[in-house]
């Protein structure tokens, strides 16, 4: 899907040549006359950048900045100036009050769409930043389950102490179930290509699981050993990876 671009310019002429411009590059354009107008407007449809206009009839646009501003759904989209003021002091009032980029008029069409292009770079990765990781849920099986979120794990009740690689190697184990897996597997997915260990590496990380889930680790009933290969973490019943869990 496109931005959205809102143009807030009570030129009609300019305001019509901007959002002409803006279409033919693809972007949706919202236009607006005037403050209020614009107002209204990002209201019922967020606008991805704010192309505005200082000199507005019924609200200014250092108004209209600092409304943006106070609203949730516009904190941080992106807003552009445009104005015929061109003393630094009307610059730094426009910055001061919320806004991202000041441009004087007269401007080319080529410096403005490179502003834009900018001001949308970064406003994506704003939204990458703030925006909160997704949750990847817990993986059940049988007693034991492990919460990939919180890094917790339990088995038959009771929190298990586990960490680093015993941690991943589990959560490895059982994202693979029942899947025989080698030990260069395990060593790529968990330790890493540039691991520079041995297989035994693998094998003694295995050790010290069993003697975690295993009923009796001599005799294991989860992580089996598959002689010439591998491992292969079984599951007597599927695994349940419930990503709503809480």
């Amino acid at each position: 899907m496109s931005d959205t671009i809102l143009v807030v310019e009570d030129d009609a002429p300019l305001r019509d040549l901007l959002a002409s411009r803006l279409r033919r590059e693809g972007y949706g354009v919202i236009a607006a006359a005037d403050g209020m107008s614009a107002l209204i407007a990002a209201t019922q449809v967020t606008p991805q950048l704010v192309v505005l206009d200082l000199m507005l009839p019924k609200l200014d646009g250092l108004e209209v900045c600092k409304q943006l501003r106070a609203r949730e759904a516009t904190r941080v989209t992106p807003i552009l100036i445009i104005s015929a003021r061109t003393e630094l002091t009307d610059r730094l009032v426009g910055l001061e009050v919320g806004a991202d980029d000041y441009i004087t008029k007269p401007f080319s069409w080529a410096e403005l769409r490179i502003r834009i292009q900018t001001q949308l770079r970064r406003r994506a990765g704003v939204a990458e930043a703030i925006a909160p990781p997704p949750r990847r849920g817990t993986i059940t099986v049988d007693d034991l389950s492990v919460d990939l979120d919180a890094h917790r794990v339990w088995h038959n009740g009771q929190e298990l102490n586990l960490a680093g690689r015993l941690y991943d190697l589990l959560v490895y184990f059982m994202q693979q179930c029942d899947r025989v897996l080698t030990r260069n597997q395990l060593i790529e997915h968990v330790w890493g290509a540039d691991h520079g260990g041995d297989s035994r590496t693998v094998d003694v990380h295995v050790r010290w699981l069993r003697e975690q889930i295993e009923a009796n680790p001599s005799a294991p009933l989860l992580i089996q050993t598959v002689r010439g290969v591998g491992y292969r973490f079984t599951c007597p019943h599927a695994c349940l990876v419930d990503a709503s869990a809480r």
